[in-house]
């Protein structure tokens, strides 16, 4: 699901029916004097421009939006509905000659076999992926040594991250870990995993 799409962007209203799913993975329809709950668990994949012309932050200065058509843009999306999408990660313009340049990459078959090879381990390891965890389940499977609990815990302060940020930052770091083949959560993992909520909006 996109969020923004050419000329048509969703409203703040439809935007936020999104949180009970994203959450709970069901939904409750309500009319009238019925009521009917549904199955709704799906994967989000949101993008959005940085402001209403699309070209804040372009290297070109293209944008001519003001600093408050920019802040009530971005007020569209709440901080409830982003706390609950792991990964925000801003992607800015390429110039000419970055987006001409053909750079090497890794191998699609490569990638696929890693994150198998990451399920793999999830399944094995506790029984269902790591973003159907539990709280408790958290706890027992995401376990950090000092380091990785000390800078979790500044991240925390400095970011002012919420219970639910904690959560899913423990979530993907552990994510992360099982990418790398790792059996233990490391600081580098908790840092890259914190990298991906400072996108927020």
């Amino acid at each position: 699901m996109i969020i923004g799409y050419s000329q048509f962007e969703f409203d703040r209203k439809v935007l936020e029916v999104l949180r009970e799913p994203l959450e709970s993975g069901h939904i409750t329809i309500s009319r009238a004097a019925r009521q009917a709950d549904f199955p709704a668990q799906f994967q989000l994949i949101a993008a959005m421009n940085p402001c209403p012309c699309g070209y804040l932050g372009h290297f070109n200065n293209k944008c001519r939006c003001t600093p408050d058509q920019v802040s009530r843009y971005k007020a569209k999306i709440s901080g409830p509905l982003l706390d609950r999408i792991d990964l925000q990660i801003e992607v800015a313009a390429l110039k000419d000659d970055e987006l001409t340049n053909a750079g090497k990459a890794e191998a699609s078959d490569a990638i696929r076999t890693r994150v198998e090879n990451a399920r793999n381990m999830q399944l094995q390891r506790q029984g269902k992926a790591n973003f159907a965890l539990g709280s408790s389940e958290i706890d027992q499977f995401c376990q950090l040594d000092e380091a990785g609990l000390s800078l979790l815990k500044t991240a925390i302060s400095k970011l002012n991250l919420s219970a639910r940020a904690y959560h899913r930052i423990l979530k993907v770091a552990r994510s992360i870990a099982d990418l790398a083949g790792e059996t233990h959560i490391k600081p580098v993992h908790i840092a890259e995993a914190v990298q991906y909520r400072r996108g927020e909006v």
